[in-house]
């Protein structure tokens, strides 16, 4: 009987290496994506919530963009993989005009996107569940909904990618020895920044400061309850910062002063374990993070319910929790399944306490008779030797906020940090072949701590887009239609449109005869 189970076997294992030999050896899968877009607005910019969270590629007043992209994804179900992808974006963007100060005299200059430009490029590696990646790689949140959330606070995918070198967890993975009970995911970036064409020709060179050839790090780490069951919290930190580079300072139109700093590779650990290292006692670079906690709670098999805040804090000031309710709140609900209402979000937006108004460091005050520091006016986003939190003008942490972009003065700072606000947004369809999506915003801007106006300003912003599924009639064919507008003195008043073809699939490998 042996014999005879054995030699079963080797027949059935030959038969099975003839059928896989008979048959094309699977190949490596390709997906692309094409779309060709055009927007048309009435303000100086496109009306904030028919930009945001698209990696930073169609906010200016008009424009016609056709964006295509190739990515080879990761196989999970592999031990080692790789992955590769390109995304390339060409056309036409509406110029805007910067104030800038000549040395002797006030003018105007304009700067515009790039026709053509890199949206992401980057190679993969993943072994079991770590991986390591080289290039530009669109990131998204792990706390809020990328789709309809007003934005993460410290990286939300506003802005264009940043060239860099990551390495981190796929997704949560369980911890050793809690038997499934805790799971960890964490980041780590670091990048060079490639915006110094932008800062230069946005800045009006007339007060405050510019940072150039400046360095990005990013980190993050999160820990998760079971996701299978009824009740899961995400809790943990996220943090980023620039370093190295060059500082110019501007007063009067007059270049006041200049640092360069250059690349040190002991900056790259300092800014992993942020300490004092530059001799007057500050810690090395700028840094922002938050804190971040998220509960989901699933009812049954189709519905859940969730609830989020991000907590900020700039340079340490706020690690402590001492900057009162700043932070970003949310409630969110999704239902599996095509329904009217996929997906709703409704969020609490607070800036204003900052760790109160006041900053006084005795080391910028040498010989002073005042001991002790006041650790204030954390401003955040912005920073007293580094850039704006931006990238190319964009906000890389929440778009919520009015970034420099938009400074048509040439201020290359947010004017608008200390703010407070509502966001809600909602997703569903209208059928098998019609999504929707809608979202609203309030904002009330009172400038910063340090420089307040004396009159607050306010900002709507409303957004309503659908998206037509046409694969009955051309197989990866796909239709968008999005109207939004910003109405008050805090952005300006705007309406635009945007419409869209997308096309997309996956493409094979052919195999070698």
């Amino acid at each position: 009987m042996f014999a005879k189970h054995l030699t079963n076997r080797l027949l059935l294992t030959v038969a099975a290496m003839g059928v896989a030999m008979a048959s094309p050896a699977a190949q490596p899968r390709l997906d692309y994506d094409v779309s060709l877009s055009a927007t048309a607005s009435s303000g100086d910019f496109a009306p904030s919530l028919l930009s945001v969270l698209n990696q930073g590629k169609n906010p200016m007043k008009n424009s016609v963009l056709l964006d295509a992209s190739l990515v080879k994804p990761l196989d999970l179900d592999r031990r080692f993989n790789w992955s590769a992808g390109v995304e390339i974006v060409t056309g036409y963007d509406h110029a805007a005009d910067y104030c800038y100060y000549d040395g002797d005299s006030w003018t105007v200059r304009s700067w515009r996107p790039g026709a053509f430009r890199v949206q992401q490029l980057f190679g993969e590696l993943k072994y079991r569940s770590v991986y390591l990646y080289v290039g530009m790689k669109n990131e998204f949140s792990k706390i809020v909904d990328s789709g309809l959330s007003s934005g993460d606070l410290i990286y939300s995918g506003n802005a264009r990618a940043i060239p860099g070198v990551g390495a981190g967890f796929l997704d949560f993975q369980n911890i050793p020895f809690t038997r499934g009970w805790v799971q960890i995911e964490g980041r780590i970036m670091y990048g060079k920044m490639a915006d110094n064409d932008f800062v230069e020709r946005q800045f009006n060179h007339y007060n405050e400061h510019i940072a150039l050839s400046t360095y990005y790090v990013y980190r993050r780490c999160y820990f998760r309850t079971n996701p299978l069951q009824p009740l899961s919290v995400t809790v943990g930190m996220q943090t980023a910062g620039f370093f190295g580079g060059r500082t110019y300072w501007y007063g009067a139109g007059r270049l006041q002063r200049e640092q360069n700093r250059g690349f040190r590779i002991k900056d790259v650990f300092k800014m992993f374990f942020p300490i004092t290292g530059n001799g007057d006692e500050f810690i090395e670079g700028s840094s922002l993070g938050s804190w971040d906690f998220k509960a989901r709670y699933r009812i049954d098999d189709a519905n859940e319910v969730g609830a989020y805040f991000e907590w900020p804090w700039e340079d340490g000031s706020g690690i402590g929790r001492r900057n009162g309710w700043d932070g970003l709140w949310g409630i969110e609900y999704r239902r599996a399944g095509r329904h009217l209402v996929n997906k709703a979000v409704v969020e609490y937006i607070d800036f204003r306490n900052q760790s109160g108004p006041l900053h006084y460091a005795t080391g910028d005050h040498p010989g002073t008779t005042i001991p002790s520091d006041v650790n204030g006016g954390d401003n955040y986003f912005n920073n007293n030797t580094y850039n704006s939190y931006a990238n190319y003008g964009m906000s890389i942490g929440t778009p919520f906020l009015v970034a420099p972009l938009y400074n048509l003065d040439g201020y290359p700072a947010y004017i608008f940090n200390r703010a407070r606000g509502f966001h809600a947004a909602v997703a569903g369809d209208l059928g098998d072949k019609v999504a929707y999506t809608v979202k609203l915003s309030y904002q009330k801007g009172y400038a910063s701590g340090r420089l307040p106006f004396a009159r607050a300003r306010e900002n709507f912003s409303f957004m309503a887009g659908a998206d037509y599924d046409a694969s009955s009639l051309v197989r990866g064919l796909g239709f968008g239609c999005k109207v939004g507008l910003d109405a008050g003195r805090l952005r300006g008043d705007s309406f635009g449109a945007t419409i869209a073809v997308r096309y997309s699939g996956s493409l094979t490998k052919p195999s070698k005869k």
